[in-house]
């Protein structure tokens, strides 16, 4: 079955750094557009950052950009975050997400996200 699980989130200083990993089982990894998410208490969830299935192509948000660098690894199935110079703001729970436009029809699975928090 299709599995997305998201490894890394922790606590950390304002300041200090974080690596969130995602491996992807139970779908061909390599055809899907691979995305970052965060959700924080009481607000929406937001993209944070994702990377094409084709050549590579990242977009971030502007909060996050400069910080955070979304990377891919299609052998490993694995989608990467790296998350420097946190702030308190970027204390969330982190989810990835797969997706793809198959024939039309939208393709997307979710993680059951990891938490980040980043506080003194």
């Amino acid at each position: 079955q299709v599995q997305l699980v998201e490894s890394g989130g922790g606590l950390v200083q304002p300041g200090g750094s974080l690596s969130l990993s995602c491996a992807a089982s139970g779908f061909t990894f390599s055809n899907y557009r691979m995305s970052w998410y965060r959700q924080a208490p009481g607000k929406e969830r937001e993209l944070v950052a994702d990377i094409t299935s084709t050549d590579g192509s990242t977009n971030y948000a502007d909060s996050v950009k400069g910080r955070f660098t979304i990377s891919r690894d299609n052998a490993k199935s694995t989608v990467y975050l790296q998350m420097n110079s946190l702030k308190p703001e970027d204390t969330a729970v982190y989810y990835c997400r797969a997706f793809r436009i198959y024939r039309t029809k939208p393709e997307g699975y979710w993680g059951q996200g990891t938490q980040v928090t980043v506080s003194s």
